[in-house]
């Protein structure tokens, strides 16, 4: 178990912390009590210094008083957490008052008249009050992070009841109700996963974290427009498949989150990622910089091991069909390089060890040398090869054509062509899972490594989807809601291209040095006004989809009614865009006047619906322009 943020091991309280938030709470206690147990022995008794140990140790007494209060009231509120957080709210308390009685030195004379134990006579038991109030008041505030486990797990549960009722409605009527739940469920979820991935200390699973919550974010979208495609043509396979990878894939990253939140796996093993080429070269450079220090701290044959494990990986490169033949010469002969290096270092090794040296000799030092930059010089290549060849991915993919094809060949019908552009599509997949798998060996960072393995996740799971949903519209091709779910699905893959590109970037800044903090990941606004936001953008997509799906029914499609209801579609669609930090309107003043637009619109609208009522009371129709003929 970790200890606790407190000087070190002298206040180890036996729980581990997770959160920044519970570390910095406890910061300010550690640091009053430190004050008051790190006194000197034989500290002078000042008037000035008793006083300010009076008010230390009353200002702990006091906070621990207000944090209790609050504890017990949590306690309160958790029936299943009453008992621990209220024992561990009466050790607090009893602590706190020790400390209080412990440090009340008002005057000199009390001080040594009296015969009370002090701080300055009773430094042991000073020491072990510290000690109970940190462990208390940390147990409380674990038991307190328990209680926003449960909120997350409870969050999720309400999403899954929810995403399986989605799974089996029959009817479009049913399934914008359950959706409109879903959609504020999903709000809530996003929130809660989102503090607590600012809130985790450690950073592979904020980048996890961050990963999860993207898929889900993005297949909220993929999982409305391959629902209604499904509803509208029931019978075709296509669709079914492509909606059911959508529920897979959400049902993967919800699972995801709680492994992250509770720390545990459903199979109930450690979640271990596969060793990088960087790790491995950052590993290895240490145990040969190591012997320097110590000669027999590993042995010769693990060096060796762990080598040709290295190299093995290589083999990542070597063996791409889309490595160059110069640079997969170049890096067979710096891996040649870097083996003979070792193998010199290894024989200075043995050397010096039947020499009975006590150090590295001069010939060994320069072997290390020799073996650290050959190693340096391979990761340098790797990183060329990789980077580059990312960066020519992106900028062959940078025009979309594949995607505009498939969608152009859908929309016309055409089978065979939609066939051969996901041929191509395909292939482009490979490209791009293979290049993510290259650059997570040179990432850098394990963060960098876990955002890698979602890049190349999102490409290979994809891919397949935009086939499935051109084959759809290709089968359907007058059919708008296929067409809107193929248009959602290569939105997806555009959008990972441009995360990739960062991803290239962040890869670049921790090569070159440049590493800086990266803006925490927020898929939806925080609450307030914005969550309001947040949850009526869902509910305008909602708005979007059902009347997209009506007006596809009307024949007249050039009736002034329709084009106005369209209009409405599109600005709802451009105003819940904005909600996700994407679309046409960049600012609050945009989005404020798209709703004033659309607030006439409505208001026509509303004119045209009473002229059409009234058209229908006089058996009388309306005409195409919108005007009435009876």
């Amino acid at each position: 178990m970790a200890s606790s943020p407190c000087g070190g091991g002298n206040f180890d309280c036996g729980l581990e912390i997770q959160t920044r938030s519970v570390e910095q709470t406890l910061i300010p206690l550690v640091s009053q009590i430190t004050t008051l147990i790190n006194h000197k022995d034989k500290l002078k008794k000042t008037e000035k210094t008793l006083r300010a140990i009076q008010r230390v140790g009353q200002a702990v007494s006091v906070a621990v008083g207000r944090f209790v209060a609050v504890g017990e009231a949590i306690a309160a509120e958790n029936e299943d957490l009453k008992d621990e957080m209220g024992l561990a709210c009466f050790e607090a308390r009893r602590a706190g008052t020790a400390i209080a009685q412990l440090t009340d030195v008002s005057s000199l004379e009390q001080c040594e008249g009296d015969g009370r134990s002090t701080v300055f006579s009773d430094r042991t038991g000073m020491v072990k009050a510290a000690r109970m109030l940190l462990s208390s008041v940390t147990k409380v505030l674990v038991l307190a992070d328990c209680i926003v486990i449960k909120q997350i797990i409870s969050s999720r549960n309400k999403v899954l009841v929810t995403l399986e009722q989605l799974e089996r409605v029959s009817t479009f009527q049913e399934f914008v109700q359950i959706f409109s739940q879903f959609g504020n469920e999903m709000v809530e979820f996003a929130h809660l996963t989102g503090d607590r991935q600012n809130d985790l200390k450690d950073e592979k699973k904020r980048a996890r974290m961050a990963a999860a919550r993207a898929v889900l974010e993005k297949c909220t979208m993929m999982l409305l427009t391959a629902s209604k495609t499904c509803l509208r043509h029931p019978d075709c396979e296509s669709a079914r498949i492509n909606k059911e990878a959508v529920f897979q894939r959400m049902r993967l990253a919800l699972e995801q989150v709680i492994e992250i939140v509770t720390d545990t796996r459903s199979g109930g093993e450690a979640r271990a990622l596969p060793v990088s080429i960087y790790a491995g070269i950052k590993d290895f450079k240490v145990k040969v910089e190591g012997l320097r220090d110590s000669l027999y701290c590993v042995s010769c044959e693990a060096v060796a091991a762990q080598l040709e494990a290295l190299m093995e990986k290589t083999e990542d490169f070597t063996d791409s069909a889309y490595t160059s033949h110069e640079q997969r010469e170049t890096i067979i002969q710096l891996c040649q390089i870097t083996r003979q290096e070792t193998k010199q270092l290894i024989n200075t090794w043995r050397h010096a060890q039947l020499l009975k040296a006590k150090e590295a000799t001069d010939e060994m030092e320069l072997s290390i040398l020799k073996t650290c930059q050959s190693v340096g010089d391979l990761r340098r290549e790797l990183h060329r090869v990789a980077v580059g060849r990312a960066t020519e991915l992106l900028k062959l993919h940078s025009d979309h054509l594949v995607l505009q094809a498939l969608k152009a060949s859908g929309g016309d019908g055409n089978l065979e062509a939609v066939a051969d552009y996901a041929g191509t599509l395909t292939e482009h997949k490979e490209q791009l899972v293979e290049t993510c798998r290259l650059l997570c060996h040179i990432s850098g960072t394990e963060p960098l490594e876990i955002t890698c393995i979602h890049a190349e996740e999102t490409f290979r799971v994809i891919g397949p989807q935009i086939i499935s949903a051109a084959q759809t519209l290709a089968l359907h091709p007058t059919s708008k809601i296929a067409k809107e779910n193929l248009d959602v699905f290569c939105e997806a893959w555009e959008s990972q291209l441009c995360d990739m590109a960062i991803l290239l970037k962040e890869i670049n800044d921790v090569f070159e040095g440049r590493r800086g903090d990266k803006k925490p990941y927020l898929s939806l606004p925080r609450p307030g006004e914005q969550t309001t936001i947040a949850k009526l953008g869902l509910e305008l997509c909602l708005l979007t989809s059902d009347v997209d799906s009506e007006v596809e029914r009307w024949d007249e499609q050039d009736h002034e009614m329709v084009r106005l209801c369209q209009i409405i579609s599109s600005m709802a669609y451009s105003m819940y865009l904005f909600t996700r930090g994407e679309g046409l309107l960049k600012t609050t003043l945009d989005l404020f006047h798209q709703a004033e637009v659309r607030q006439r619109s409505f208001s026509l609208i509303g004119f045209l619906i009473e002229s059409l009522q009234g058209a229908i009371k006089s058996n009388a129709s309306p005409g195409k322009d919108g005007s009435i003929y009876y």
